[in-house]
């Protein structure tokens, strides 16, 4: 399975996860430079977290119209597999390929913790190393994470089962307590009603070495792996 992951300037992610993807589960991974417009040798394309182009203007606007990024639109048109973290996340909603935006968190802090998150569904490529309503333990670094959309846009999320993680504490109750920066329904990550897109805030790259002793975030990339297997 052939991984691609976009670096921007001012991407910080963007080595954290090809570590992951290529030392620890030993897939073919390819840095792609934002001004690249071919990735058509991918099957599977990250947008790292981190501040592309300095995060001027508003998160992820600018990086929207990178070769890059309109080369990954094509991608996910195709169908195959396109995966937005933290600022990848916010990238993907300025593009449009993911409904909604990422806005303040409503503290108006940038919040850098370890939060619990209930798995909503269990049956995409993102999510079925996970089983549903599984409450796991991911990073989140954000100043921007505060998801919203208008009430008919979530209505719509909800109606089609397009979100795959909230919010949640320890014992997997999504309550108002538990989401740390204001998002909608606890939203922490959605997906296209296609669900070959993925949108989330907390990093699951950060949670995926054992050497780290935390590693609820591998099951998401082991999940992907075993869509390739699949297929073959």
């Amino acid at each position: 399975m052939n991984f691609g992951v976009i670096v921007f300037p001012g991407a910080n992610c963007d080595r954290d996860i090809a570590y992951i993807i290529r030392d620890i589960l030993g897939q073919p991974t390819r840095m792609v430079w934002h001004e690249e417009s071919d990735l058509t040798d991918l099957d599977v394309v990250v947008v790292p977290g981190g501040f592309s182009y300095g995060d001027y203007l508003r998160c992820g606007a600018i990086a929207q119209f990178s070769p890059a990024m309109r080369a990954t639109v094509e991608h996910a048109q195709q169908g195959k597999l396109v995966m937005g973290i933290c600022n990848g996340f916010q990238v993907l909603t300025e593009m449009g390929l993911l409904p909604g935006a990422l806005v303040r968190n409503r503290d108006l802090h940038f919040v850098c913790d370890r939060v619990p998150i209930r798995v909503e569904r269990a049956d995409l490529p993102w999510t079925q190393g996970y089983h549903k309503d599984q409450v796991i333990t991911l990073p989140i670094a954000h100043g921007e994470g505060c998801y919203f959309a208008e009430s008919d846009t979530i209505k719509s999320l909800e109606d089609h089962n397009q979100i795959l993680f909230r919010y949640c504490n320890h014992l997997g109750e999504v309550n108002e307590a538990a989401n740390p920066n204001g998002s909608l329904s606890n939203i922490a990550g959605i997906c296209n009603q296609a669900g070959n897109v993925l949108g989330m805030m907390p990093h699951p790259e950060r949670a995926a070495d054992k050497a780290l002793n935390h590693t609820d975030g591998l099951a998401l990339f082991e999940g992907l792996l075993q869509t390739a297997m699949a297929v073959a």
